[in-house]
């Protein structure tokens, strides 16, 4: 293994001495699983198997009983109902989301966690946030006491709800969200989930424990819920879990280490009474590192506190370039909606363009259909060393206002961040899978190139009016929207105050420190 603390963090260096979460585990076997519909095979295969007395835990932002997990089902609400009725263990945290009529996903979260209790299961709706934050994470932990060599456990991105299962064609899920005019009816949607199976499985077990357990009342910042629970008989009590499993045994070459936010709120969680930022804390450490090529891919990628953690590295490595690849568009349409998801993204590149437009390469992506797919990865690589894959958006709300959960990946082989990052490009730059046409694009150092020249010779074919025969490709360069002045004057508080909130505590906003 290569020095870890060179690149994660030390338990010190974590911040919050309260949790029970090893720095990081060894002899791991990490697997990135790109496109809901192949993380979502993957499950049902996984939570088939599991027999009685073995465990299924998960935390979810948004959960749909109906979505189809296969073409044929079964849906999320029968495959986890299923395995409850026989004898597996099921609990579940699910956010007590805002109201319908704001497009979230309150009812859904509610309904699905009835289905699994009347199996025999349990769900808590869980509002233990800041005020106007949500818990964000996406965590399933399969655990078979009997057979440790068996467990595994997947964490990143991807909900288990409409909208998330699509493939590589990018034809989007038939069972749709709705979202912008420009994704059509069923949005093309890119993700990623990671498998990972070795000792990082307790670890993740931990965090979902250490949630659970959190003795805060799960409704305590709505009253109106907890009156309307309180009447219609609902879960409002933890029950116990049951003994937690020793680690699994080694079973890979990979270190693997959990990161997390969690607000410094209006409560004190048991298990992280400051707080936990160890997602900001992680990137502020490895971005440091960074001397060749930062490769991302994110949902939003605004903020200027995280944008200026790029400018710092951009400025002080002149070899260093960015590639980032991001939605073409919002997911949501209308005058007050739209300009506050604009004015983020906005500022962000042009802090780190600044520094040197040509080293900053900004993309986003459509089907081969000419319509765009709405990014809603999580991904970054660093120099080919370092890999993360998780909740967490590069925005300040969620470095520290959210609750997030990312793991990032050390393969002491040299492989897996490299193999992540050409896995992702060879996808959108309609190369073979294989790597037989992978070309400069397996060094850091003239990936970028590559990446320039195909994404400008498809940008070249729009702007022809689509003459001849449309070249290889998928990225295109992104333009974000210019804002007029009054727009920004208003749009800019509005972003900073409620779609990219700080959830430190004062004394750390005023020293700026993670």
């Amino acid at each position: 293994m290569p020095d870890l603390a060179r690149w994660f963090l030390t338990a010190q260096e974590r911040g919050n001495p309260s949790t029970r979460l090893p720095a990081w585990s060894t002899g791991n076997l990490a697997e990135p699983l790109i496109h809901g519909a192949t993380y979502f095979d993957r499950l049902v295969t996984e939570v088939e198997a599991l027999q009685a007395g073995d465990h299924l835990f998960f935390t979810d932002w948004r959960g749909d009983p109906d979505q189809l997990l296969r073409d044929q089902g079964p849906t999320i609400a029968e495959l986890f109902c299923r395995a409850a009725t026989r004898g597996v263990v099921v609990k579940g945290l699910m956010w007590r989301s805002h109201l319908d009529a704001f497009a979230y996903s309150e009812e859904e979260n509610r309904h699905l966690g009835d289905a699994i209790e009347a199996a025999g299961g349990e769900v808590l709706l869980d509002q233990r946030v800041r005020f106007g934050g949500s818990h964000h994470q996406k965590l399933v932990v399969l655990r078979h006491p009997s057979a440790p060599e068996r467990d595994v456990a997947f964490a990143g991105g991807i909900d288990l709800c409409h909208s998330r299962r699509d493939d590589a064609s990018h034809r989007g899920d038939r069972q749709a969200v709705r979202m912008a005019r420009n994704y059509g009816d069923h949005p093309p949607w890119h993700d990623v989930q990671l498998q990972v199976r070795g000792p990082a499985v307790g670890a993740l077990d931990t965090s979902f424990r250490e949630r659970w357990d959190d003795p805060a009342a799960l409704d305590m910042l709505n009253p109106l819920a907890y009156v309307r629970d309180r009447l219609r008989g609902a879960d409002l009590q933890p029950g116990a879990l049951p003994d937690q499993p020793p680690d699994p045994p080694p079973c890979g070459r990979h270190a693997v280490q959990v990161l997390r936010t969690y607000p410094d709120g209006h409560f004190e969680y048991d298990f992280a009474p400051r707080g936990e930022r160890s997602i900001a804390r992680g990137y502020s450490k490895v971005v440091r590192r960074a001397r060749q090529l930062i490769y991302l891919e994110d949902q939003y990628l605004w903020s200027k506190r995280v944008a200026d953690l790029f400018v710092r590295a951009l400025t002080d490595n002149p070899g260093l370039h960015l590639v980032a690849v991001v939605p073409r568009y919002p997911d949501v349409d209308g005058r007050l909606a739209l300009p506050p998801n604009q004015i983020g993204r906005h500022e962000a590149i042009a802090a780190c363009s600044r520094v040197s437009p040509d080293r900053v390469h900004v993309f986003d992506v459509e089907n081969h259909s000419g319509t765009p797919v709405y990014v809603h990865a999580k991904v970054c690589t660093v120099d080919d060393e370092w890999a993360s894959v998780g909740s967490d958006n590069f925005n300040r709300r969620s470095w520290t206002h959210d609750s997030e959960l990312s793991c990032a990946v050390i393969d002491p082989d040299g492989i897996f961040a490299r193999d992540l990052r050409l896995r992702l490009l060879r996808e959108h730059l309609d190369r073979a899978e294989d790597g037989s046409q992978d070309g400069g694009l397996a060094d850091p150092q003239t990936a970028v190139a590559e990446i320039e020249t195909a994404a400008g010779a498809l940008e070249a074919w729009h702007a022809s009016g689509r003459r001849g025969a449309r070249p290889p490709g998928r990225l295109r360069p992104h333009r974000p929207e210019r804002l007029g002045r009054f727009t920004r004057l208003w749009a800019g508080p509005a972003y900073r105050m409620i779609y990219d909130p700080d959830g430190r505590n004062v004394r750390d906003r005023i020293r700026d420190r993670w």
